[in-house]
């Protein structure tokens, strides 16, 4: 949904494009909020030098919103393209952590990788793209919510996580290594045991096995699908706690330089009590040293992750692939760093719900498009990078974000506690709970408070856009909550 006035590009054509369906691979980082450098101009951001390649060659999303501020809703919401409340996946429980799981009437409706799958693709999964529990689940090697009929190959990894050789020390309150901070500066020489290297190691080996080009005259018998093009998911855990890096990483990010929000002494005093209990700075007890040591240790750990997707895209280069492959990279969803006194997702704040998200396409546009996106909007996007829009299945609830459009955009999320929020092109209007009117509502100015510090709910002056926004959320949360019902009343 590319608007004119919000976009920012240029058109480039580069020779030697094989013609074809491209291959895509999609990249998914976890817990990654947009304090990288392809999006925030400051000396101070994460040192990111793979993103920032990577977003010079495609499009850079800047307004990209998830559907939950939790991994295993946004995920299903991803490959399903469907909203949480609409494919039923609204928590990290395994057994009903995909949409085929959690709801019999959508059986059929395939997954973002079954849908290329069925269309010739060779589809290949490595690491975690639906929910799969960090730390423990990667300790355990275990596929989580994994959909085992979207792909040709999968691989889960096996890493140790909290018992890697190095230095663990806990910066939080709370013994659970997935929810509290904690960070550990790796021994060196132990990278090689990490998820991410050992994902990155995977992805690398069927690039090179599926499109290295045979030698003049050669086939390979053995290989499945040995024309289709290739559909690779691969899943980074990082920066997801426990905060995992080399020490040179470490040493890249002095913890008394470590920047933190500016947090207004009044900030939570008018918004809903729902809404103030995302503030966990008091519960989790750290002191502003470390605070400091965790925001350096998230940025030493995303480093490490970039690191990783360098190793990916070299590897496109030495196979010569990259100038038939489609790139995206995306986050599940963002996370607080201290912003309103908040240390992690699940909120409805910004910095939790907006997500890194860019499209590197050869011959495709570059540059910053501004337009509001949401994560649903990724499988129709594929279906259109890959030449099937048309066979895109009819109930995809998102929109192709590569596609020429008027439309002024919108993102819809929801939480927990009954929380939901409409991000809109000025306005961020959240609720909490079905009803409106109790004292339960925010509504946010983005022209004049990016920072989102004054709820203007309760403010006369803005009550024309209260009920405008109110109005359109009712419209969109009620779409979102029928669909079940509407696809079970659905003639056959």
């Amino acid at each position: 949904m590319l608007a004119a006035g919000r976009w920012h590009a240029h058109e480039v054509t580069p020779e030697g494009l094989v013609a074809g369906p491209p291959n895509i691979v999609m990249i998914i980082a976890d817990d990654l909020n947009t304090r990288i450098a392809p999006y925030v101009d400051s000396t101070l951001v994460v040192h990111t030098p793979n993103l920032d390649r990577l977003a010079e060659s495609g499009v850079r999303f800047t307004r990209a919103y998830a559907q939950y501020p939790v991994c295993g809703p946004s995920r299903a919401s991803i490959m399903s393209g469907l909203y949480p409340e609409s494919n039923g996946v609204t928590g990290n429980a395994f057994d009903t952590g995909n949409h085929r799981l959690a709801t019999p009437e959508l059986a059929d409706h395939p997954t973002m990788a079954r849908f290329l799958k069925d269309n010739g693709y060779y589809t290949a999964r490595v690491s975690k793209i639906f929910h799969v529990g960090v730390p423990g689940g990667i300790e355990r090697g275990e596929t989580g919510s994994d959909d085992p009929d979207s792909w040709d190959f999968a691989v889960d990894i096996m890493a140790p996580e909290t018992m890697s050789p190095g230095r663990l020390e806990r910066l939080s309150r709370g013994q659970h290594y997935g929810s509290n901070f904690a960070r550990m500066i790796l021994e060196d020489g132990q990278e090689s045991t990490q998820a991410d290297v050992l994902a990155a190691d995977q992805a690398i080996s069927i690039l090179e096995t599926r499109l290295r080009p045979l030698p003049s005259g050669a086939t390979n018998r053995t290989r499945v699908k040995p024309d289709a093009p290739l559909f690779l998911a691969l899943g980074f855990v990082r920066p997801h706690v426990p905060l995992i890096a080399p020490a040179r990483h470490f040493d890249r990010y002095p913890e008394d330089k470590a920047p933190l929000p500016a947090v207004p002494d009044s900030d939570l005093e008018d918004v809903p009590e729902q809404a103030a209990r995302m503030s966990n700075a008091n519960r989790f007890g750290m002191t502003l040293e470390q605070q400091r040591q965790a925001v350096a240790a998230y940025h030493a750990s995303v480093s490490f992750m970039d690191e990783q997707v360098g190793r990916v895209l070299d590897a496109l280069e030495r196979v010569g692939a990259a100038d038939n492959t489609v790139i995206i990279f995306l986050s599940d969803h963002g996370f607080n760093l201290g912003e309103h006194s908040s240390w992690q997702k699940l909120s409805l704040w910004e910095e939790s719900v907006r997500v890194p998200l860019i499209i590197s396409q050869p011959g495709g546009l570059r540059g910053a498009s501004d337009e509001i996106v949401e994560l649903i909007d990724l499988y129709p996007t594929v279906a259109g990078l890959a030449g099937l829009e048309k066979s895109a299945p009819g109930i995809l609830q998102g929109t192709d974000m590569l596609s020429d459009s008027d439309e002024s955009g919108e993102a819809y999320t929801i939480t927990s506690a009954e929380g939901g929020s409409l991000r809109t092109e000025r306005w961020r209007y959240n609720r909490w709970g079905e009803s409106a009117g109790l004292g339960n509502e925010e509504l946010y100015d983005h022209a004049n408070d990016p920072g989102e510090f004054t709820n203007l709910a309760n403010d006369p002056a803005h009550r024309a856009t209260l009920v405008e926004l109110r109005t359109r959320f009712n419209e969109v949360r009620s779409n979102a909550q029928g669909f079940r019902s509407a696809l079970s009343k659905a003639p056959d």
